[in-house]
């Protein structure tokens, strides 16, 4: 069935991605989770773009990424558990009514509602993209109490991290996540605490992409 082409833009400017997307970060503050409000969801959203990009992907599949990586969060808006499948189940209703081409729709839900590392699989280039741009998003700005970094192992982790950056190259193909910790803050066995489900995760979608997966923390390649 024929549609029409619904861009990034013209998702960023959906009422009803805007209040999902304010609606669920304000549900997780409550329940004490790191930042998933608008500026997660752009960087989801350029990341996933800019991996695909760089591989050679086409420009239509590079948008359809960015979409992915806008809306995956929007599911927070009724529980954090199977937040995927339920936003999977809205984006597929909004993008309907948008009026996107159901294979189009199909790409897209099926990179939302793999993205969580409970159930998350690299099912197609789309959901490999956003997995690697949804787990790399390890920030200082993301924590939103400074109070709880003593007691808080996430937001321990996610404050001491001076910079994070994932650098995608199609020359030698690799797919490496370069971050530099404050040790100070938080040992880097505590990074592995709790990331390391997010890290394999990772190494599994960059090989869906012809990639190897390396990460790297202060200096040093640990996988």
């Amino acid at each position: 069935m024929a549609g029409k082409i619904i861009t990034l833009e013209d998702v960023k400017r959906d009422p009803q991605v805007k209040a999902y997307i304010e609606k669920g970060n304000e549900i997780l503050g409550v329940i004490g989770y790191t930042e998933h409000g608008f500026a997660h969801a752009k960087r989801s959203s350029d990341y996933a773009c800019h991996i695909l990009k760089t591989l050679g992907y086409g420009e239509r599949t590079c948008e359809l990424a960015a979409i992915a990586g806008y809306m995956h969060d929007i599911g927070n808006v009724i529980n954090r558990i199977d937040h995927a499948q339920s936003g999977a189940l809205m984006a597929f209703t909004i993008l309907t009514n948008m009026g996107m081409p159901a294979d189009e729709i199909a790409q897209v839900t099926a990179a939302i509602g793999n993205h969580d590392e409970g159930t998350a699989a690299a099912v197609n280039p789309i959901a490999a993209a956003l997995i690697l741009s949804d787990k790399s998003d390890v920030r200082r700005t993301r924590v939103r109490n400074k109070e709880t970094v003593t007691s808080d192992i996430h937001d321990r982790v996610n404050y001491a991290v001076e910079q994070a950056f994932l650098e995608i190259s199609s020359e030698n193909k690799t797919a490496v996540l370069d971050i530099v910790i404050d040790t100070s803050i938080c040992p880097v066995m505590e990074y592995f605490e709790i990331f390391l489900t997010r890290m394999v995760l990772c190494r599994s979608a960059a090989q869906y992409l012809g990639l190897a997966f390396e990460l790297v923390i202060n200096g040093v390649r640990l996988l």
